[in-house]
């Protein structure tokens, strides 16, 4: 049955046809006959409706929404319709796809559709994407995780490191390896890299164990509907600590190991449990790093190596969702 899809995302413009998961996901929604529109949080509205018996007022979720076509064509991958005003109630399917950072903003947008779902299924569910930012969600798995510290404390964080000598720093709701350090034993930044974030920032910090298997790179690994469905290496670029393919991490094919589907039948349940449809997972050596749900990538990538069109599964467990 055709659908109704919006798409909740970043400029529709700037984005990396060649990479980009929303753009695969909107070509196998077109491809199977839904109807798609794209709109940025920026262009959401929610007001009070019509009355109703007893003196309650309907809420309406509102956006000023674009119908859209895309095509694989580089430098001219959209076409866009009239803007007009929509209401998201009425629409079959909404993908939350904006990148982080999990700001206020983001979690503003999850409120808002809370309104709607899930009359209007919202891929993945917003409250639990509100409940879920990436790096405090895998500190429900401590089995499965490095040593790991989330602290304003600048005190448990040198003791942290007395500990375990080598270690990585990273901002909490981050996003793409930005902000990510790597401290070494010998490195003196530490106390100015404190300074700097706390004077600028009131969220705390991750700090995990350095873990030299990232060498080797750093594991994708796609979830949908709770089930691993495909995988794809990232290593580091030489001089690098980061893996990450916004900064410069070399994408290579990666089957999935026996401790990846170990880790990802732990957390399986639980994501599906919560309504989250489309995730992946970061996995370094034989540990569990982050659960990335709110706008994960490294569907072309597998696609290219493997085959495997983990777009069209996606759209299978929406549509089953759906009925």
């Amino acid at each position: 049955m055709a659908m109704n899809v919006a798409v909740q995302m970043d400029p529709i413009e700037t984005i990396n046809i060649d990479g980009d998961s929303t753009f695969a996901l909107m070509l196998t929604a077109q491809e199977r006959g839904h109807a798609l529109w794209h709109y940025e949080v920026r262009h959401m509205t929610l007001s009070e409706g019509t009355p109703v018996p007893g003196g309650k007022r309907h809420k309406r979720l509102r956006a000023l929404a674009r119908p859209v076509q895309v095509r694989r064509v580089r430098g001219d991958h959209y076409k866009v319709g009239e803007a007009a005003l929509v209401d998201l109630g009425e629409m079959d399917v909404i993908l939350m796809r904006q990148d982080p950072p999990f700001d206020m903003a983001y979690i503003t947008a999850t409120h808002m559709l809370e309104h709607i779902h899930p009359h209007t299924l919202v891929v993945n569910d917003p409250a639990s994407v509100r409940n879920a930012p990436e790096k405090l969600l895998v500190t429900h798995f401590p089995d499965l995780m490095p040593p790991t510290l989330v602290t304003w404390d600048s005190a448990a964080i040198r003791d942290f490191r007395a500990q375990y000598k080598d270690i990585i720093v990273k901002p909490l709701f981050g996003n793409g390896g930005a902000g990510v350090f790597r401290i070494k034993p010998d490195d003196e930044n530490l106390a100015s890299l404190l300074e700097m974030h706390f004077a600028r920032s009131r969220e705390p910090l991750m700090i995990q164990r350095y873990e030299a298997a990232v060498r080797a790179g750093d594991k994708r690994i796609i979830l949908v509907d709770g089930k691993a469905e495909g995988a794809l290496n990232r290593v580091p670029a030489a001089g690098e600590a980061r893996s990450n393919m916004h900064v410069g991490g070399r994408p290579e094919k990666s089957p999935l190991t026996r401790r990846d589907m170990e880790i990802c039948e732990a957390i399986g349940p639980m994501l599906r449990d919560q309504g989250m449809i489309f995730v992946g997972i970061d996995v370094i050596g034989d540990y569990l790093t982050e659960i990335n749900v709110t706008s994960p990538t490294g569907l072309q990538e597998i696609a290219r190596f493997d085959g495997t069109d983990l777009s069209a599964l996606i759209w299978d467990a929406i549509e089953a969702k759906r009925g």
